[in-house]
């Protein structure tokens, strides 16, 4: 039996023995401990998505956009089916890129991109993108053409027409894609006359001195029936000073006002009882110091009683179905007095031509008393014959 010290430094030695083990365990091994410095566990490997993916039938305006995940992108390269490369840039981040440059109609895109992990690690992905293939393509056709009213500008009636020359089944979607801004700034809004053509206009009559702003960003734009949109459009237009005629049938008198003061009153003889004048704000289309006016061009030839064909000078026409204000030396001895015409508002030679150097394309002729019916909305500029309410339902938004 061992004395009771000796026994007791025997179970130190153990307890010393066991703690040295506990600490250095692993070390043996040469390893670390799991997630510590030296770890062998590789990091998240990065991932590089394309969108649209693999897509067809895409619209050109659709942007291509490459996104990278754990990592950043190092980078991207798209080319079209000639190898020329589409212009884009990778954000600050690394994170992705957007092509600048718009695409084409009926394209292949090929898409090559590169990232890079945290731990260095690259990854590639590739794809294609292919735009959509239109049956037609429709250009944004603007009334009064822009070229046409540059030096002159517009009247303050004149609504803004955009013609696409085919029919657009989703209206919605092509109105969404154009827009007037006035400066001053007005409430407007479209009308849909049909199919091909929508017409925008104010709830008033613009304010003279008005600058419009009218866009068609309608490239890439889906019409339907396979239709897109040709290009995109903006254009300019000046609203000049106000010119405002005012024609009565009651008194045979048509009074005219700038910018709202009346300068000058005039005889005129309008349409007889058979052919009355429409009633109602028309607007000057067309202006013509010689034209020949035949009831043809409307559908009233020879025998019909109401056909006629005549030279008549200082013509300005204010409906589509032949009515134009102009001289007519024929019926001099009744304007003032009298309606003879066929529907159009006679002026002697002098008053003729002091309106046809005064009014032009835009400006305004409210008939009054005439004993016709309302020009309809339809008749070219008849849009002054809705209320702002009924104006507003023909749009399709």
């Amino acid at each position: 039996m061992f004395p009771k010290k000796t026994v007791l430094s025997v179970a130190g030695i153990l307890a010393a023995t066991l703690l040295a083990s506990a600490c250095s365990s692993g070390d043996d091994a040469g390893g670390t401990a799991a997630g510590g410095p030296g770890s062998n566990q590789s990091a998240t490997p990065a991932s590089v998505s394309i969108e649209p993916a693999d897509a067809n039938g895409v619209s050109p305006t659709t942007p291509i956009v490459v996104k990278a995940a754990n990592g950043k992108l190092t980078g991207v390269t798209v080319t079209n089916s000639k190898g020329k490369a589409v212009e884009g840039k990778i954000a600050a981040d690394g994170l992705s890129w957007t092509n600048s440059e718009v695409l084409g109609y009926g394209g292949t895109y090929h898409v090559v991109a590169h990232a890079q992990s945290a731990d260095g690690k690259p990854v590639e992905k590739a794809g294609d993108v292919v735009t959509v293939s239109p049956k037609k393509q429709a250009n944004a056709n603007l009334i009064p053409a822009p070229s046409a009213v540059k030096s002159t500008g517009v009247g303050v009636g004149q609504p803004i027409v955009f013609s696409f020359g085919t029919a657009v089944k989703d209206k919605a979607a092509v109105e969404k894609a154009l827009t007037v801004e006035s400066s001053p700034k007005q409430e407007g809004s479209w009308y849909w006359m049909d199919d091909k053509n929508v017409h925008y206009r104010p709830k008033e009559y613009w304010q003279a001195g008005t600058t419009l702003t009218v866009s068609a960003k309608i490239y890439g734009v889906d019409f339907g029936n396979g239709v897109f949109g040709a290009e995109d459009r903006t254009e300019t237009y000046k609203v000049h000073d106000s010119w405002i005629a005012k024609a009565d049938g009651s008194n045979e008198q048509m009074q005219i006002f700038h910018d709202g003061a009346m300068v000058k009153t005039m005889p005129i003889s309008m349409g007889k009882d058979a052919t009355p004048t429409h009633l109602g704000a028309h607007v000057i289309s067309d202006k013509q110091a010689n034209y020949t006016m035949d009831s043809c061009t409307y559908g009233v030839c020879p025998p019909d009683p109401k056909a006629y064909r005549s030279d008549e000078k200082y013509s300005q026409r204010i409906s589509n179905d032949g009515e134009f204000v102009h001289e007519n030396p024929n019926s001099v001895g009744q304007q003032g007095s009298s309606n003879v015409s066929h529907g159009c508002i006679n002026l002697n030679a002098a008053n003729a031509q002091w309106f046809f150097q005064n009014f032009g394309l835009g400006d305004v002729v409210e008939v009054a008393n005439s004993g016709g019916p309302q020009l309809p909305v339809w008749d070219l500029y008849g849009d002054w014959s809705k209320s702002w309410t009924d104006w507003q339902k023909g749009s399709a938004l």
